[in-house]
């Protein structure tokens, strides 16, 4: 199972080549990734896709920027990570870039290394954790799901719809259903047919943690 498990950028870039070339460097080194020329197509990727991380530029060259799809997404999504990759000058970017808390920003210009931008992204992941695959050797299948998971996982265990948990969230029914479709895929409680995943999941908080409050 780990070997199929990667994590998921998605690349919002208006310059096809870079675009293009950011996603193979990525590939390459194990993310999985999705691409986007602009803030609307990114948009509409985001909930079929279920990112870790957005790397963008901020100029897009066209509204929204970049700047304003991450503050969107993040908004959706608050365990996203968000790195950007632009030719603003950094003192530009402000002290918090661009205004998102532990957003990472790299100025293309000084990007002189593609060991420089994957060193950018695990660090903007390192501040929103994601777990390493689940190995065979540890015997706590809760210990390979990120907070953002385990929060999902609490209100599964207080019976609660997706629904209600895309409005505790501040999130999209789509994204809760994608967390929660990944979140049983880690708990592997999907594999048996006969047994209700949501159900089972839960059996897994409650017998780690007690009943949910």
């Amino acid at each position: 199972m780990g070997a199929e498990w990667r994590r998921r950028v998605l690349v919002v870039e208006d310059q096809g080549a870079l675009r293009m070339l950011v996603c193979d460097l990525l590939e390459r080194h194990g993310f999985q990734t999705a691409a986007a020329a602009d803030a609307a197509e990114a948009t509409r990727l985001f909930t079929e896709f279920d990112p870790d991380a957005l790397l963008t530029d901020i100029d897009l060259g066209s509204r929204p920027s970049g700047a304003e799809l991450a503050a969107m997404l993040v908004e959706l999504a608050p365990h996203i990570a968000v790195v950007f990759l632009s030719s603003y000058p950094r003192a530009a970017a402000g002290a918090t870039a661009m205004g998102i808390e532990q957003a990472v920003f790299v100025a293309k210009q000084d990007l002189d290394s593609p060991t420089a931008l994957l060193s950018a992204l695990e660090r903007a992941l390192s501040t929103h954790p994601t777990p390493l695959p689940p190995s065979a050797e540890t015997g706590d299948p809760l210990g390979s799901l990120t907070r953002h998971q385990l929060e999902i996982l609490a209100m599964i265990a207080r019976g609660w719809s997706n629904e209600r948990i895309a409005v505790e969230t501040g999130g999209t029914v789509r994204a809760v259903e994608r967390s929660i479709s990944r979140l049983f895929g880690r708990l592997e409680v999907t594999r048996d047919p006969t047994v209700n995943a949501r159900v089972a999941a839960a059996g897994l908080y409650l017998a780690a943690f007690g009943p949910a409050r």
